[in-house]
């Protein structure tokens, strides 16, 4: 169930919430919503906000459950893949809705100063050779300095349609999270007798 904004908690009654929005700061997440609610990354406290946290900072953590404290602090910079780091990003130079290049699409090579998108006559371009790996839906509106997308210097198209390697250690972490917590089972064995 995607609910950014939490409408159909009190109708489905979860037993897990997993706030994955990604935000890196507090908002209206809180423990009460379910017997076990999760947060991803920077910004959520157990006890404040959730029950759990998973650490999402690359490195010896990454998809850590954490019952106590917090993730660590958001870096505000990309991991670094083959050298690329803040340059992998693609950002939004103002407000409104990006226009993909005609050709362009999530899985293009792409060449140093390609144009992949434009945004009210500005034209995003490639800073180095690589895949696309995301852009965001031209229905979304955006705000200046919005992350909108992000080139791949790997240069591996398939890339494009798996799952990462942080993903897959965040999903691992939300799994043993919802497997180890008392509060599910006790949740699913009473919903079981009922």
């Amino acid at each position: 169930m995607i609910d950014p904004t939490g409408d159909l908690l009190p109708i489905w009654q979860p037993t897990v919430v997993v706030d994955a929005r990604m935000v890196k700061r507090a908002q209206d997440t809180h423990p009460e919503a379910a017997p076990l609610v999760i947060g991803l990354g920077p910004g959520f406290e157990v006890g404040r906000d959730c029950h759990a946290v998973i650490e999402t900072q690359r490195g010896h953590t990454l998809g850590r459950v954490l019952w106590s404290g917090s993730a660590l602090p958001n870096t505000g910079t990309p991991g670094r893949v083959e050298g690329f780091g803040a340059e992998r990003v693609l950002r939004a130079p103002g407000e409104g809705h990006i226009l993909p290049t005609h050709g362009v699409e999530i899985g293009s090579r792409l060449q140093l100063d390609d144009p992949i998108a434009t945004l009210n006559g500005y034209t995003i371009r490639a800073a180095f050779p690589g895949v696309l790996r995301g852009l965001i839906h031209p229905a979304v509106e955006v705000r200046a300095g919005m992350k909108i997308g992000d080139v791949d210097p790997r240069g591996e198209v398939q890339n494009c349609f798996t799952i990462s390697d942080k993903a897959l250690a965040i999903g691992g972490g939300v799994l043993e999270a919802v497997l180890s917590a008392p509060s599910v089972r006790h949740a699913m064995l009473s919903h079981n007798r009922g």
